[in-house]
């Protein structure tokens, strides 16, 4: 069975980098619940487009640059993702 696609993210790395904000404060910033932040870090959990969008917001940086689209190897060719 294909692998599937996986988002990636950043924001861990951005959290530190924004005077060491905590996941409740980022939480807190974007309106949704530390266990939400801590998900989303781990990869456990693909954000909706309005929270990837304020996430971003928050670290005024390109969407682009907090989220990525990881594509297996064995779907790289495939524009039906």
């Amino acid at each position: 069975m294909p692998e599937k696609p996986q988002i990636k993210n950043r924001i861990r790395r951005l959290r530190f980098d924004h005077d060491e904000m905590t996941q409740q404060e980022l939480a807190a910033h974007v309106g949704v619940t530390r266990q939400t932040i801590i998900a989303l870090e781990s990869g456990r959990y693909n954000p909706s487009l309005i929270l990837a969008l304020r996430i971003a917001k928050t670290f005024e940086e390109p969407v682009e640059n907090v989220f990525e689209l990881e594509i297996p190897d064995d779907q790289a060719d495939n524009t039906d993702l």
